[in-house]
């Protein structure tokens, strides 16, 4: 992409500064008061680097807001791993072990560590090794407001099945990173914040009574679309104007399945400090164990993969007129159990 003709959708650079740097807008939902400390007390995995010379490393947040470096706590500590703590795939797929000497690691270091305002906070998984996979119309007045904007002859019954596809793997980017704008390829850039699931276990034909078994954790996903191209161009497909680089901030980290309640997350998309979406995923009408059983069905599924579960109402393309995001916008989709993206 030109660089000089190339502008940016601005997610800001500092944890700290989500929810203070910007005015409330009349009609505004405050930001919730606990919104930053809600997941202090859990097990938050980050990919980070120190400075922009250092390569990624994992590590925990901790209550006091330090970063522990997995790999150098490790040695620092004598303590051997069961896992390679090179990287967050290597984590994942050691499972509830790996999680336990995580926590091991954590109690023994205690808040030794860099601040995580002075640490870069990359995507949990910088480089996924497949497709995101994702849902569509998953929420029932979400799936009403596109409905509305179809013409007679090309409204569609809701659909019995989860209805998926995928987002390239360049869609990727860091929880406080840019989003790449450019008017050649598209001007219609819409939001779409999501809770993402990251797969733990491999599994092929998975019963919903044991899917679960094969999550990981959760983080926060926007699934930031080209509605442009998504509408207008590709016969109609999605891929790519839901693939567009960068265009699916992710993070600010991954907490594991077990630290929270997956059906009662509450999820907010904020434009330049306007509420645009506020639900909770007990309004997914494809819970979690459905989707994963169906996507499975047939597909296997690996340790890492990620699941964009669906956007509740309120994104830019059904607003009257509508919304789309342009060069300097702010925006921030948080689930507040979790953390924010900004």
């Amino acid at each position: 992409m030109d660089s000089s003709r190339r502008d940016f959708i601005k997610l800001g650079a500092v944890v700290a500064a989500v929810g203070a740097s910007l005015p409330q807008a009349e009609g505004q939902a405050a930001m919730p008061a606990a919104a930053q400390n809600a997941a202090a007390g859990k097990l938050r995995l980050v990919t980070f680097t120190p400075d922009a010379q250092t390569a990624p490393r994992i590590g925990v947040v901790t209550v006091g807001g330090r970063v522990i470096d997995l790999g150098a706590a490790a040695k620092k500590h004598d303590l051997r791993l069961s896992f390679d703590p090179a990287q967050m795939l290597l984590l994942i797929a050691g499972g509830e072990r790996a999680l336990e000497d995580v926590r091991k690691l954590v109690a023994a270091a205690g808040e030794d560590g860099p601040a995580l305002g002075s640490v870069r906070l990359l995507p949990p998984i910088p480089r996924p090794p497949r497709n995101v996979y994702a849902v569509g119309w998953n929420y029932l007045e979400h799936f009403a407001e596109g409905q509305a904007l179809r013409t007679p002859d090309k409204r569609v019954e809701y659909p019995e099945h989860p209805v998926f596809f995928t987002k390239g793997t360049h869609v990727v980017n860091g929880p406080f990173d840019p989003i790449p704008f450019d008017p050649q390829v598209s001007t219609q850039i819409d939001w779409e914040g999501e809770l993402a699931v990251v797969m733990g276990k491999r599994g092929r034909n998975i019963a919903e009574a044991r899917a679960m078994d094969h999550v990981f954790g959760y983080s926060v996903i926007n699934d930031t679309t080209a509605r442009d191209v998504q509408i207008k161009k590709h016969g109609g497909q999605w891929f790519k104007g839901k693939s567009l680089d960068g265009h699916g901030p992710m993070g600010p980290w991954i907490i594991p399945a077990a630290e929270l309640d997956y059906d009662n997350l509450r999820i907010l998309t904020r434009v330049n400090g306007v509420v645009k979406q506020d639900a909770s995923t007990k309004q997914m009408y494809f819970k979690v164990p459905r989707i994963i059983a169906e996507l499975s069905l047939g597909l296997t599924l690996e340790p890492g993969d990620i699941i964009a579960t669906g956007t509740p109402p309120g994104v830019g393309v059904a607003r009257h007129p509508p919304e789309y995001m342009k060069p300097g916008d702010v925006m921030e989709t948080e689930i507040v159990e979790i953390g924010t993206l900004r």
